[in-house]
């Protein structure tokens, strides 16, 4: 690590400590001016280790953490997200159709291990490798659908519609509603081919989610609840998969609900009363299910309830009970979570605390979750639009951390 490297990771962490450069430099015992030249890469050519381990003491991290680089986070490109989109407009992806190639279909366990490490990137927070992952899962698991047969075709396509949930989980990060509807209408089609309860539940979640984020939230509520009445019997037999689906179908109807009160303009009330039921629901599913889980990329359980009565909280515009139900969640639980998880928890308590006027916090939050999962806050739309607000509401003290998350968000000064 080269000076200015180092003197960088310097200025972030006494920017996040909100440590004056004064008192810095006074508890290095060095003068204001040399920390403003360490700071700016003029000295320290080769950081010698007991400086290192100094200024680690006191940042309160390892000198480990303090040499480490910084995270850097490649937002997904336009034409990453053409490509998919193309993906989704092929003649034989939307037919489900295919040439008369006699080449062998890929095998179902084969795409389902593809599957799982482009979730498990999603999971990690790692949106933008999508773009190039997705087109091709698409093309590979139609026509698997297409040319299996027997059991093996049910399997490709649950493994079709978990693809298009994929897809459809991409978009929202990207901002792109339009085809995440798009991927949700499709994945409820796959699903419904492959006669699997199941997968028929979590590709209506999707589906909901999506409608929510495209302005349809009263359609998407009926639409999730409509699935969970018809497929709950099926659920309840289906053990701990089934049980995930349905309480995660609750929380989507209680998300959907919050943002269909925040629409309504005559009587919001009348679908504000009901996202605490909706919310009690999904937490009844969570206490047959026992713990924190991860079936199908849900990560439901109780937990993951509590996450989305902050984010429930936020579309109410009730920024200080967001932030309570956010303080409250145990550190262990919490940690347990997958990184995208963690991360957009964090961003909605940011956003709950600017609504309650506590911007210093929020800046802090959201640095927290800049650490933890950069694509998540420099790279998604909502996230930019906080981070602009809160540079035009000012946020007191916590002014150049704020400024050092703007530039790395690519916002002009």
């Amino acid at each position: 690590m080269d000076s200015s490297q180092f003197g960088r990771r310097v200025n972030y962490w006494r920017t996040r400590r909100r440590i004056p450069r004064a008192e810095f430099a006074r508890l290095m015992g060095k003068s204001l001016r040399w920390v403003e030249e360490l700071e700016a890469g003029r000295r320290q050519a080769d950081p010698q280790w007991s400086v290192i381990q100094l200024a680690a003491l006191r940042l309160s991290i390892t000198p480990e953490r303090l040499m480490a680089e910084a995270v850097e986070a490649e937002c997904v490109g336009e034409r990453e997200i053409d490509a998919v989109r193309a993906a989704l407009q092929r003649h034989d992806v939307i037919t489900g159709s295919c040439d008369d190639s006699s080449a062998e279909p890929i095998p179902v366990a084969t795409l389902y291990s593809q599957l799982t490490y482009a979730r498990t990137g999603f999971q990690a927070g790692h949106f933008a490798q999508l773009g190039t992952e997705i087109p091709v899962l698409l093309v590979d698991t139609t026509h698997a659908a297409q040319r299996h047969e027997g059991d093996d075709r049910l399997a490709a396509y649950e493994v079709l519609s978990l693809a298009l949930e994929l897809t459809e989980a991409a978009a929202i990060k990207w901002g792109d509603t339009e085809m995440a509807v798009i991927a949700g209408h499709r994945a409820v089609t796959a699903a419904e081919r492959s006669e699997n309860p199941v997968i028929m539940a979590s590709a209506a979640r999707h589906l909901g989610d999506a409608m929510t984020n495209h302005g349809q939230a009263k359609a998407g509520a009926e639409f999730v609840l409509a699935a969970a009445r018809r497929l709950e019997p099926d659920l309840l037999r289906s053990g701990p998969d089934g049980y995930s689906v349905l309480g995660m179908l609750y929380l989507k109807a209680a998300m959907a609900a919050a943002a269909a009160s925040e629409a309504e303009d005559r009587d919001p009330a009348r679908y504000a009363r009901r996202v605490p039921d909706y919310l009690d629901e999904a937490d009844e599913h969570a206490d047959r299910l026992g713990s924190d889980q991860n079936r199908l990329w849900t990560a439901f359980g109780p937990t993951n309830c509590n996450l989305y009565r902050v984010a429930s909280h936020v579309y109410l515009s009730e920024g200080a009970d967001a932030a309570a139900v956010a303080a409250d969640i145990p550190a262990a639980a919490f940690n347990d979570l997958p990184r995208e998880r963690r991360a957009h928890l964090l961003t909605d308590r940011a956003i709950g605390e600017t609504q309650a006027g506590l911007r210093e916090e929020a800046v802090d939050t959201l640095l927290e979750a800049d650490e933890l999962a950069p694509e998540e806050v420099r790279c998604r739309p909502r996230t930019k639009a906080l981070v602009e607000d809160l540079r035009l509401l000012g946020v007191g003290t916590a002014e150049s951390r704020l400024r050092l998350l703007a530039d790395r968000c690519g916002l002009p000064r």
